[in-house]
């Protein structure tokens, strides 16, 4: 089970870094939060997935025969 704490009293951090010493909790960093973290998570995640050329190109057909056919009406 993973819990996410935000710690607000250095006494609050002292507790559970005792807790750590004694083997009850594990006790790990956050991985990078920030914008640069989060694009950079983003975009490893997107080579992987990356959509082929021929299916960026059936997509875009599909949205301009649905916004076309919705001007002709």
């Amino acid at each position: 089970m993973t819990y996410r704490v935000e710690i607000l009293n250095p006494k609050a951090g002292k507790l559970l870094q005792d807790l750590a010493d004694l083997n009850l909790i594990t006790i790990s960093e956050n991985e990078d939060d920030s914008l640069s973290g989060i694009l950079k998570k983003l975009r490893t995640k997107a080579k992987k997935n990356a959509p082929t050329l021929a299916a960026i190109t059936r997509e875009v057909d599909l949205i301009r025969k649905k916004r076309y056919a919705k001007e002709k009406r």
